[in-house]
């Protein structure tokens, strides 16, 4: 068989390009490549090259960004095949797993991040039960359970919450991980409640250089939910609140600050951008606490989230609505002290 030998009677014009140029010796074998023939054509010099263990890159020269991609997701898989040959995981080509850290940054157009080119690891995310070892540009994080992937260009990618996680368990540069974790909610890719869930079940929260970039992290996140909070109740016309003010009874205690305040209705939007590490029990002894004494007052809260403001905002200016509309047929609530905050 010479260099130009057609691959095999079995037509390879269902795979994309890239997959034509990527190929496992399982691959090559059902399309009439022996793993001789395989392993002589991918020698020093030859045409092909052999990438990683068991997958080889059909031409000479670097391999591109994508090649890469696919020879990581398909060495993953090739190893620990069922006795059919199939990938673990469901009958997905790749089997479970998905790329993860600063090469799934890349592919969800993260500017701070590297480009992929610039790589030397590509991190794949996999169950904690595979028995997988490093090779090559390959690295592997482990999980107990793995979040469900988006395709991103057709690679399976980690959601980009889980994989700022992994990004940032590597990384020792204050500077990059704090606008790591800014662009995630500054460019709308997740909420910051959703990383801080992540970077604590991934025990990063101690990190001195992980905390500082936290608190940059939930302040921008508040300013953008800030932001559309306004966006939304001048959108739907709603009678324009008392914007980020504190509460008090009239020589009395301060009864805590709210986002919007409607003075006649008595009614109070609140923006609740707690961290997942708080748990319901520091929930009530805060927020809980504090809206419980407004309602007894006769003053209505109304709670929303980050991420009910993005992606419901039409529900949310009902709700707030209602609220203004119910206020009618209520008792007449107590009379509070509105000062700026």
């Amino acid at each position: 068989m010479s260099h130009n030998t057609p691959l095999s009677p079995r037509p390879l014009h269902h795979l994309s390009d890239v997959q034509r140029r990527v190929l496992t010796t399982r691959q090559l074998r059902q399309h009439g490549v022996t793993a001789s023939v395989a392993a002589e054509r991918s020698r020093a010099g030859g045409p092909w090259q052999q990438i990683l263990p068991g997958v080889h890159l059909l031409h000479p020269g670097p391999a591109t960004s994508e090649e890469r991609l696919l020879a990581a997701l398909l060495y993953t898989a090739s190893r620990g095949q069922g006795a059919d040959g199939s990938p673990p995981g469901g009958g997905e080509p790749h089997g479970e797993a998905m790329i993860t850290g600063l090469a799934a940054l890349a592919l969800h157009h993260f500017s701070s991040a590297p480009p992929l080119a610039s790589l030397d690891r590509i991190d794949v995310l996999v169950p904690r039960t595979r028995r997988l070892r490093a090779t090559g540009f390959v690295r592997f994080v482990r999980a107990g359970t793995l979040p469900g992937p988006q395709y991103v260009a057709g690679v399976p990618t980690a959601p980009v919450a889980r994989a700022l996680a992994d990004a940032v368990a590597r990384l020792t540069d204050a500077v990059l991980v704090r606008r790591l974790l800014t662009e995630s909610v500054r460019h709308g890719h997740c909420e910051a409640t959703a990383v801080v869930a992540e970077l604590n079940s991934a025990r990063l929260l101690s990190r001195p250089h992980v905390v500082d970039a936290v608190d940059a992290l939930l302040a921008e996140g508040r300013a953008i939910a800030e932001g559309r909070l306004y966006d939304l109740i001048r959108g739907h016309h709603l009678p324009e609140p008392l914007w980020n003010v504190e509460l008090r009874l009239p020589g009395g205690p301060a009864l805590g600050g709210v986002d919007a305040y409607w003075r006649d209705q008595a009614v109070a939007v609140e923006i609740d951008t707690r961290a997942p590490r708080q748990d319901e029990e520091v929930w009530r002894g805060g927020f809980g606490r504090k809206r419980e004494h407004l309602e007894r007052l006769g003053i209505t809260v109304v709670r929303v989230t980050p991420k009910k403001l993005r992606e419901t905002p039409e529900e949310q200016a009902a709700v707030v609505r209602t609220a203004l509309i119910a206020a009618a047929d209520r008792d007449p609530a107590s009379y509070v002290v509105v000062l700026p905050r």
